[in-house]
């Protein structure tokens, strides 16, 4: 696919200009197709319309992220160009595949391609997959609209779960490195026959040999590191997560309130004989600690840096006591 494409701007709150990304569509590829299946005229653009409709909805839903959720915006605008490249390759190649076989009512019943016309339904049928596949970016996108991506530390499941997405990391990794060395075999073709036993259409592994404005191909270094980088991130969170819960819930007893380490919930609790008094809620709220009704404590994310909340509350709480 041709790595040239439009964009579109446009303004989403406080963020700043938001480039919509297309890529090229064949036109030509899409004309011949229809052709070969159809007696109707060819409308004109058609094909490019109707891919710019499935993008604009998943600009349209990033546009809706952005605004619930800002500090999820750079993601989600990610995710809708990489579903704009995928979706025109996608449909590119559906026009390719169109281009194989004529209709038999184009054609006629003498001497039709039986075989030929077997081979272009499978590839429509696998074609087909690939758009089912694609449009589970937009799923993605949804849950991190409704926030349903996100692993919770008091999740039951959260270290099961982060389990399987550093296992997806690690995969990640490891075909971006058979791909890299893929691509920079000698031997072009035979680099090109391995990437197609990984999975990679005719498009991506043009895309893969297209050299970026560095003249590097294949996955490019950064992309390596910083999948890397949330490898070792992930497997520093289930590390944390497992020595908490390992130590259980513990529970101890200081002159202002009870501090409960809950790994339950996975949550720093301060529990208090009565409702503090203003100031009192004043320095826990400045310090991260939020009013939890259904724990009927002031609490946050159990970590390092509640900890160190915690030491700040009690000093300051001491400071007020002395001035009193």
């Amino acid at each position: 696919m041709c790595c040239s494409h439009d964009k579109a701007q446009r303004k989403i709150g406080g963020i700043g200009i938001v480039e919509r990304v297309y890529y090229a569509i064949n036109e030509s590829a899409a004309r011949t197709a229809h052709s070969m299946m159809s007696f109707s005229d060819y409308q004109e653009g058609s094909k490019t319309a109707e891919y710019q409709g499935y993008v604009n909805k998943a600009y349209d839903l990033a546009d809706k992220v952005a605004e619930a959720r800002p500090e999820e915006a750079e993601r989600v605008y990610k995710l809708a160009e990489r579903y704009s490249r995928k979706m025109a390759e996608n449909m590119n190649d559906s026009s390719r595949i169109g281009m194989m076989c004529p209709s038999v009512m184009i054609s006629g019943a003498g001497n039709f391609p039986v075989k030929k016309k077997e081979k272009q339904n499978a590839a429509a049928d696998r074609n087909y997959q690939k758009f089912q596949e694609i449009q589970g970016i937009l799923r993605k996108m949804e849950g991190i609209l409704h926030g349903k991506d996100i692993i919770k530390s008091g999740d039951e499941r959260a270290i099961e779960k982060l389990e399987e997405k550093l296992e997806g990391l690690k995969e990640l990794q490891e075909t971006m490195k058979a791909a890299n060395k893929a691509v920079r075999m000698k031997d072009a073709e035979k680099g090109n026959e391995a990437l197609r036993d990984m999975g990679y259409s005719e498009a991506q592994i043009k895309e893969l040999r297209e050299p970026d404005f560095c003249g590097r191909i294949g996955f490019p270094d950064y992309a390596l590191q910083n999948n890397n980088a949330n490898i070792h991130r992930i497997e520093g969170r289930i590390k944390s997560l497992k020595a908490a819960k390992e130590k259980g819930t513990q529970e101890e007893e200081c002159k202002f309130f009870k501090i409960v380490r809950n790994t339950e919930e996975m949550r720093l609790q301060l529990m208090f004989d009565g409702k503090p008094e203003p100031e009192v809620r004043e320095i826990l709220k400045s310090n991260g600690f939020r009013w939890a009704p259904s724990q009927s404590a002031w609490q946050r994310h159990l970590n390092g840096n509640s900890e160190y909340s915690l030491k700040r509350v009690i000093e300051q709480l001491e400071r007020l006591e002395a001035k009193e």
